[in-house]
């Protein structure tokens, strides 16, 4: 697996290098600000991009507009952005192109180095990492009129591990159920989400979308 690396922490950015040349995953470039990541992602064309949503001059969110225009030159990039803050917005923009796999984790989730190599091959292979944090922080925001508000606690439950990128039978675990109940589950959630019957991979990436448009703006 071939990755740019945006980060503007030098430590930061030497200790990921590090971490993930450990497990057989090569940066190709290493950058600090946005305009490089845009040029090194085209240049190389990875199989993930991984990027600090703030990053310099201001701070703010150079690293996702970066990010996002990457994306309008290699549409299915898959994009694992890194950020100190739970900052929503950030992810569904991303998700709300549709093309290549989406992660959003925190940087203290860097330490866990399992889950984060984990992370890493899921969202390079086309799947979601929404970070627990994140999906708390969505949950307690849900407002009466929002989609998510017509499914049961089960179901919202089985929403936000999805999110996380679980698979049904990691969700089951999860939640000490059968995988059948999980899929009985999901479902439900498609249905009254109004996805459409498709590929299934499609679907759940929809649904989480949905899950981040129903956060207040």
């Amino acid at each position: 697996m071939r990755v740019v690396l945006a980060e503007d922490l030098a430590l930061l950015r030497d200790g990921m290098i590090r971490l993930l040349d450990a497990h057989h995953i090569e940066v190709v470039a290493a950058v600090d600000n946005g305009p490089s990541l845009v040029r090194e992602a085209v240049q190389h064309r990875p199989d993930l991009a991984i990027v600090d949503v703030r990053l310099p001059p201001s701070f703010t969110d150079e690293g996702i507009r970066a990010a996002l225009e990457a994306r309008q030159q290699l549409p299915d990039l898959p994009v694992l952005v890194l950020s100190q803050y739970v900052e929503q917005l950030y992810a569904r923009e991303l998700l709300a192109q549709g093309t290549g796999g989406v992660g959003y984790l925190l940087k203290d989730r860097v330490s866990d180095i399992a889950g984060f190599v984990d992370t890493v091959r899921r969202v390079a292979a086309g799947g979601t990492a929404m970070d627990p944090e994140v999906i708390a922080t969505l949950l307690s925001r849900q407002g009466s009129r929002s989609p998510i508000a017509a499914l049961t606690p089960r179901e919202t439950e089985v929403l936000s591990l999805m999110a996380e990128g679980r698979s049904n039978a990691a969700i089951a675990a999860a939640m000490f159920v059968t995988e059948k109940a999980v899929g009985k589950h999901t479902n439900s959630i498609f249905g009254k989400l109004g996805l459409q019957q498709s590929d299934d991979d499609n679907r759940r990436v929809l649904a989480v979308l949905a899950f981040l448009e129903s956060a207040p703006h």
